[in-house]
């Protein structure tokens, strides 16, 4: 049985000039799309991507990214802002993998999170 799903992978610095994500589609005969990606030397890597292949292909291939240390987390889950760390800033709209968050047009600055939003653990 075919399956496909949006995940949101986080690599540690030390993992981000590795070439994992190649290893699912040599190793794991799986497919993705690059939905978003932030990745930087030496610093923490984040990439939004949908992953496809036959189940069985699917699960070994997750198994395989937790092993490395990939972490791991479902699109499915819903956003959560920390209000009090939250300086409304407008950061987290430039990288925020599911375009969950927006400027309020009328105070050019206030943060509004949209409710369609998707990802758990921003800001």
């Amino acid at each position: 049985m075919a399956v496909s799903k949006r995940i949101v992978l986080r690599f540690p610095k030390r993992l981000v000039e590795r070439a994992i994500v190649s290893r699912l589609v040599k190793d794991y005969n799986l497919d993705f799309n690059i939905l978003k990606a932030s990745v930087t030397p030496d610093e923490e890597g984040l990439m939004v991507l949908e992953l496809s292949g036959k189940q069985g292909d699917y699960d070994k291939g997750i198994r395989y990214l937790t092993k490395t240390g990939v972490r791991i987390q479902s699109l499915s889950q819903d956003v959560t802002r920390n209000e009090e760390r939250c300086t409304h800033c407008g950061a987290c709209i430039t990288i925020c993998p599911t375009g969950a968050f927006e400027l309020e047009p009328l105070t050019g600055g206030l943060i509004s999170m949209m409710k369609s939003a998707w990802l758990a653990d921003c800001v």
